[in-house]
């Protein structure tokens, strides 16, 4: 990314900021992925429990390497257990649950698609804290924005990376197909973090995830 596209998605990240923070969700901004990474390591210690929801964010920037490999907290790992279920629901009651966001909208909103909804439950209801880590080019300009984004980028790109035989891994775009494979159950808009800072965004000014 050049230093003009850099300060332009800065500007973005900043409006993003301000009415996400209008609607009680606490944010913070980083520069880089390793800055945020280093914020991660000096919050997450002293035991507590940690989960995630599925993200490539999560794995490009080292954070499930991280998780894996921390003595100092209680890392309920979704990816090695031999029954991902039963993690995904001691995941509603942890203390911090990492994930990221399908899109993050200039008037101040998150907007998932799920398939088995177990992301987008811990977002709305459960942990004490959630952490939704998101590169800029996650930032739309609005909700139709973020359905589109996820129907031409974010679901395809899914798809391909699941081996899952959809219409939109042959075209590229969403065809609201019925299938079986179908990864997209669930659509959920964050309006509002309900209790004043426990959704927390962390916006950082590279390109990452999906």
């Amino acid at each position: 990314m050049d230093k003009h596209t850099q300060t332009l998605r800065w500007t973005q990240m900043l409006q993003a900021k301000k009415k996400l923070e209008d609607h009680q969700f606490q944010v913070d901004l980083f520069q880089s992925q390793d800055a945020c990474l280093q914020y991660l390591k000096d919050l997450l210690k002293d035991q507590v429990s940690v989960s995630v929801g599925g993200s490539m964010t999560l794995f490009e920037m080292g954070i499930i390497d991280f998780l894996e490999n921390n003595s100092e907290i209680q890392y309920l790992d979704r990816y090695h257990s031999e029954h991902p279920h039963e993690i995904y629901h001691a995941a509603l009651s942890c203390d911090y649950f990492l994930t990221s966001t399908n899109a993050v909208t200039l008037s101040g909103e998150l907007y998932n698609v799920d398939g088995n909804g177990n992301r987008v439950a811990a977002m709305i209801y459960g942990p004490e804290h959630v952490l939704v880590i998101a590169g800029a080019n996650k930032i739309v300009r609005d909700l139709k924005a973020a359905e589109d984004r996820v129907k031409t980028i974010a679901a395809p790109a899914n798809c391909v990376r699941l081996n899952k035989d959809n219409p939109c891994t042959k075209i590229g775009a969403c065809v609201d197909c019925q299938l079986p494979t179908r990864i997209c159950s669930a659509a959920v808009t964050l309006q509002r973090s309900h209790v004043p800072g426990r959704i927390h965004v962390l916006l950082i000014n590279e390109d990452l995830g999906y």
